[in-house]
């Protein structure tokens, strides 16, 4: 009864349809597997994962789902740095973005080639403030407002690139972000706006890609004679959002904040119709546990907050320029880094034998990849796996480039990822030096020297 009527069998037209009909029925199989092999190297990559704030041991703080595209995925075929980007509020930025605080005007040949190679590589985010630029007695006294901001803008009108039109530069060829400075004279929203249209005219555009508030409203001078002042930080939130609803600034931002400040800020701002872009923070394998800063960072993600990391090679300590530091002196004084104060460098000294666990696997994790990437491709260092650590977590990693041999390794830091196995032996070796490493002399991340005296935070 199955069986066709003969008249069937006997036409050819019937006999090969039904002969394909067997065909297509036994590739079913075979194309469902390679669809599902086609659908393993997302699965892998958590994209089908739901993110978890439970630690997968009790040492490590919870690892992240992968951060970035698929295709960045492998660390033995790297893509180009141009195509490894995030998002941070609307702008589409590099995964690494140029840190300038460290800049001076002695660099400027130097610094120049670097602007001109940035943007012809496509890593061209920009991050300054208003308190850029100023040496210590200018800090000091007050002065040097906008230098950092003013040198920036020449080096990339400088450098002759397509963006730049009528004295004028647009965000299609650099992206920068910079900074208010919260002070005790700074009592208003309004000045806030005055601020930030300053950094505008300095900075040579017509609007701030991103604009944020440096720090925490700490500086209170009068507290130190027994009075006490009201915190300004909502007037801040204020004068940021009327920037933003202004079109003085394309994004707002906020650097230093913990993560309860940083959802009062968010709820206070998206009462406005302001969005909050992005927070910058202390944020390497050294500074992520006790500290705080992985809490930030998870907090900000639940957000939508990114987070940009400030000190993310710890001021080198994540390199191996000091680790000559360990040998006995033999009388003459090692010079690792110029830029550094005596003050700066006898202490990041101090930190050499206590950091090595972790040296020691930043040294075996490069040394793997560039075993299993052969001769013909880039090499990678140990600072450049502690920069891919942080991309790999979510954040953007501010690099101090002062030099094109800096921004040569940042640029090899980008386009691959570290494994989830990476992520926890670097995290592990992290733990094991028990170090939380919030700065140098001057120079951190939970204090500040205002003339005054010191005064000091924490990330909540």
């Amino acid at each position: 009864e199955l069986l066709p009527p003969a008249h069937y069998l006997q036409n050819n037209y019937y006999r090969m349809f039904c002969s394909r009909t067997v065909i297509r029925a036994r590739a079913v199989p075979f194309i469902m597997g390679i669809f599902v092999l086609m659908l393993l190297p997302l699965a892998t990559t958590g994209l089908f994962m739901p993110s978890s704030s439970a630690p997968l041991t009790s040492r490590a703080p919870p690892i992240e789902p992968f951060s970035g595209p698929f295709w960045l995925r492998s660390s033995i075929h790297p893509k180009p740095a141009g195509s490894d980007t995030t998002k941070v509020g609307s702008l589409t930025i590099p995964s690494i973005a140029i840190g300038t605080i460290a800049w001076t005007s002695d660099d400027a040949p130097e610094l120049k080639s670097l602007v001109k190679k940035s943007l012809e590589s496509g890593v061209n985010f920009f991050d300054t403030a208003e308190r850029y630029g100023a040496n210590g007695a200018q800090v000091a006294l007050g002065l040097g407002w906008g230098n950092g901001e003013t040198d920036l803008a020449d080096y990339l009108r400088e450098a002759g690139h397509e963006g730049v039109k009528r004295n004028k530069m647009t965000t299609a060829s650099n992206i920068v972000a910079t900074k208010f400075t919260p002070s005790p004279w700074r009592t208003t929203a309004a000045s806030v706006v005055k601020a930030c249209e300053r950094s505008r005219d300095r900075l040579g555009v017509e609007t701030i890609d991103l604009y944020q508030i440096h720090m925490p409203d700490i500086v209170q001078p009068l507290s130190r004679l027994g009075f006490k002042s009201e915190r300004k930080d909502k007037v801040y939130w204020d004068g940021l959002a009327e920037c933003y609803l202004r079109g003085l600034v394309k994004n707002a931002g906020v650097s230093n904040y913990g993560p309860s400040l940083l959802a009062e800020a968010h709820e206070h701002l998206a009462k406005r119709g302001v969005p909050l872009a992005s927070n910058q923070i202390n944020y390497s394998l050294l500074y992520r546990g006790s500290s705080g800063a992985q809490t930030t960072v998870n907090a900000g993600r639940d957000l939508g907050v990114k987070t940009l990391a400030y000190f993310p090679l710890a001021m080198g300590l994540l390199t191996d320029k000091y680790r000559d530091f360990s040998v006995p002196r033999n009388g003459s004084e090692r010079k690792v880094d110029s830029k550094r104060s005596i003050l700066e460098t006898r202490e990041l000294e101090s930190y050499v034998g206590r950091v090595e666990p972790l040296m020691l696997v930043l040294r075996q994790i490069a040394t793997d990849i560039n075993k299993r990437r052969g001769s013909g491709s880039s090499k990678v260092t140990p600072s450049e796996v502690a920069l891919n650590w942080v991309v790999t977590k979510g954040a953007v990693p501010i690099v101090g480039c002062r030099t094109c041999a800096h921004l040569d390794s940042a640029r090899n830091s980008m386009g691959w990822r570290l494994t989830k196995s990476q992520v926890l032996r670097l995290e592990n070796a992290s733990d094991e030096c028990e170090v939380e490493f919030g700065g140098a002399g001057f120079k951190r991340s939970s204090e500040k020297f205002v003339g005054y005296g010191v005064e000091k935070w924490k990330l909540d």
